[in-house]
């Protein structure tokens, strides 16, 4: 199952990450393929599409059929095909391209006043043009009796809406309302590839059993709901970025994960129904963007003026680990908050340390308790990791047992502990996780700490035949500081499919995050929890992510004319990197300054997001002078833009780096020399002029000298646009160095700041 794994989870912590390897073949040796089509192409013989499909399908292959056809966002089909039959398609005449079906894994009552947005109404519009936007969320689905859908005082749902509530197990087209306005469900693809889904398990319709899909649409839109808390946890009142904002559902994740067909068509229908702003928590690995089916319905999408933000993943802190990096998408990061939950472990030595737990039921007693650790409770060789069925409970029995974390799930070590007598638990990290700290709402009195006092606790407990501890739970403590630190799971840059754009793009709340969950499951995801709560914390880019999608929606709203790369540009260049005392944002990792390799152009900041003077737009034709520049192919840029008349010109130079994005990745040879970018920016504000500085992008004691011409912009009206180009000189550096620097355009009323990312390759 996805759900669980040293994933509690992933979920629940971290790591959710796309399988990049296509889906496995069934026994029959077949496995879906989704068919990229040229439209023109089709025959005069043929009156509609979808017989030439069939057609073009049956000339290879007699036993296949047509899963879903694809009519809006790509032009094409999804079939069940053997290698063979689909080598054999890929030369049939009007066939673009056959892409293996891949498997997709998924990657808060405080957030709204951590990012400024607790007077939202004065902030951005919230009333009519605010309410018409809708945010399309695809995920595990719904859970609609939760009040964050509540639609008191909303208004009719927009004209234009072309959604739906689809009926199915446990589910009527009277769960939608006003404020959730469609709610769908897609399984051709997985059950294709899975065999029927396990109603017993899992509904056959738009409700959500998972809790993640309720979670992640409550945190871009959820209403305002006063008491919200996770078993007294974070007590307050929980609302989305876009409390005003519509919410339409499309459940396209399962037990056995996400799958792309299902995902492309859920992608091409939520543009159809009507969506301003996609959001897709899942994802991971890398491809070709024309092989990418997340990166072909975005492109689609952008057309459309659709907004598009993904998970950048949760296989951090290591580098080049993000996935969802197309320019056309907004990646994003993680980050904490300002707000913990403590639990204090007491050793009898005396020592103290501090973890994190979500525990609430009944404490340990307030006299010491005795202290084991697992690897000397188990008699297998693994046994420190508290797996199912490794400790004695001899030896276990109504003592504290330190567990290390690792390869099960962090709560699925509390259930095992619990079964084995023992009265209590310690998580310890170890090295793969340093000393983040995730909270977790343990089965059992537990805490987690960071590697250094796991360290500290698993010396004690192995010295002493007599080692006891205690556990303290502090409950909610905010105005923790420095915040927000980069998440170690968060995924980083630099993008290994096209490293001259810079991702992440931003990084935003995801650790910790409170909000509106499934009432099929328990808050620790673990299929032995009969806990049922109405909110559930829980952390990953999963929840970062809706946050942005959130914050968009509110863009959207307040600047319905700005095209998705003008909002995100806005988010991106009043992004902030670093904290008020001037000192960088820190990377938990490393305890060091994040670069933006791992925050992009920085944390988003809404306040300043809705006015940000300068925006750098892009439109379809930028897109395709990319997609030139990165050497694609007709048949490859036909795939994504579905035209076949766009092509690249002999007579033209392309060049990546005059992409109009609101960062720089710029890339020397070893031996060094001087790039040039150019940008073009476009003011959304006041007349002004603005004066530009750089901060060298430093390698070392190395600096990269950069130098902006013109390095005065002056702007006499809105929708004026002015370029300048960028020059970046370097001397030789070893292979695979980096630096980073800013530039900054400055006026008397804004700051538009993009992060420089330096590599010698």
């Amino acid at each position: 199952m996805w759900r669980h794994g040293e994933r509690c989870v992933i979920f629940a912590v971290a790591a959710v990450a796309l399988l990049a390897s296509a889906a496995a073949a069934g026994r029959d040796g077949r496995q879906t393929y989704i068919v990229h089509m040229s439209h023109s192409a089709m025959p005069n013989d043929f009156v509609e599409h979808g017989e030439w499909y069939a057609a073009s399908l049956q000339a290879v292959s007699e036993a296949a059929t047509v899963l879903y056809t694809y009519d809006t966002l790509v032009h094409g089909y999804s079939a069940r095909l053997t290698r063979a039959e689909a080598e054999a398609l890929e030369s049939q005449p009007g066939v673009l391209i056959v892409n293996p079906e891949v498997r997709y894994e998924l990657h808060t009552t405080r957030t709204p006043e951590f990012l400024g947005l607790d007077g939202t109404d004065a902030l951005l519009p919230q009333s009519s043009t605010g309410s018409d936007v809708i945010i399309g969320v695809l995920d595990t689905g719904v859970w609609p009796e939760r009040p964050s859908y509540d639609d008191a005082g909303f208004g009719p749902v927009p004209a234009g809406w072309k959604g739906e509530c689809e009926k199915g197990s446990d589910f009527n087209a009277s769960s939608c309302n006003k404020k959730l306005i469609g709610a769908r469900f897609f399984l051709t693809g997985y059950e294709a590839a899975k065999g029927p889904v396990d109603t017993s398990k899992e509904s056959r319709s738009p409700r959500d059993n998972d809790g993640h899909g309720t979670h992640t649409s409550s945190t871009a839109a959820g209403g305002a709901v006063q008491g919200a808390d996770l078993l007294g946890y974070a007590a307050g009142t929980a609302k989305g970025m876009a409390p005003r904002a519509r919410v339409a559902t499309y459940k396209v994740c399962w037990v056995g994960g996400c799958f792309s067909s299902d995902i492309l068509k859920a992608m091409e229908v939520a543009v159809t129904d009507g969506v301003d702003v996609l959001s897709l928590s899942l994802g991971g690995g890398t491809s070709d963007y024309y092989r990418d089916s997340i990166a072909v319905g975005a492109f689609s999408a952008m057309e459309k003026g659709i907004f598009v933000s993904c998970s950048a993943g949760n296989a951090g802190p290591g580098a080049a680990s993000l996935s969802n990096g197309a320019p056309w998408i907004t990646t994003v990061g993680a980050g904490t908050i300002d707000r913990d939950f403590p639990a204090h472990v007491t050793l009898g030595n005396g020592k103290n340390y501090t973890g994190v737990s979500l525990y609430s039921g009944k404490p340990l007693p307030t006299t010491p308790v005795p202290l084991i650790y697992a690897g000397n409770a188990s008699n297998s060789s693994m046994g420190q990791l508290c797996m199912s069925g490794s400790l004695i409970p001899e030896k276990v029995a109504g003592k504290i047992v330190l567990c290390d974390r690792g390869t099960n799930a962090r709560v699925q070590k509390g259930f095992v502990v619990k079964d084995a007598g023992a009265a209590g638990m310690i998580l310890a990290n170890t090295a793969a996780n340093g000393e983040e700290l995730v909270a977790d709402a343990h089965i059992l009195p537990g805490s987690g700490v960071g590697e250094k006092a796991g360290n500290a606790i698993r010396d004690y407990a192995v010295s002493d035949p007599k080692a006891t501890a205690t556990i303290v739970f502090a409950g909610t403590k905010v105005g923790i500081q420095p915040s927000p630190v980069v998440a170690a799971f968060s995924s980083r840059g630099p993008n290994t499919v096209t490293a001259s754009v810079l991702k992440p793009d931003i990084i935003a709340p995801g650790v910790n995050i409170l909000a509106a969950w499934s009432g099929s499951v328990g808050p620790s995801g673990i299929p032995g929890d009969s806990r049922r709560v109405g909110f559930n914390i829980i952390s990953g880019t999963s929840m970062s992510c809706p946050h942005v999608s959130g914050l968009a929606a509110l863009l959207r709203a307040a600047h319905p004319e700005w095209s998705p790369a003008a909002i995100r540009s806005a988010l991106m260049t009043t992004a902030y990197n670093e904290y008020p005392n001037g000192d960088g944002i820190l990377d938990v990792a490393t305890g060091r300054p994040a670069t933006p390799l791992d925050v992009g152009a920085g944390h988003v900041d809404p306040g300043k997001a809705v006015d940000p003077g300068l925006v750098y737009d892009l439109t379809t034709a930028d897109y395709v002078d990319f997609l030139c520049a990165i050497n694609y192919g007709p048949m490859q840029i036909a795939t994504l833009t579905k035209k076949s008349s766009d092509g690249c010109s002999a007579n033209r130079t392309y060049a990546e780096s005059a992409l109009n994005y609101p960062s720089f990745a710029v890339a020397f040879p070893a031996a060094g020399g001087t790039v040039k970018h150019t940008r073009t920016v476009t003011n959304v504000g006041q007349p002004g002029t603005y004066k530009v500085t750089t901060a060298s992008a430093a390698a070392g004691s190395t600096a990269v000298k950069v130098s902006v011409e013109p390095s005065t912009l002056s702007f006499s009206k809105a929708g004026e646009k002015l370029s300048y180009t960028v020059s970046f000189t370097a001397p030789a550096m070893a292979s695979g160095a980096n630096g980073f620097g800013r530039l900054v355009w400055s006026s008397d009323h804004h700051v538009v700041a993009s992060p420089i990312a330096a590599t010698w390759n």
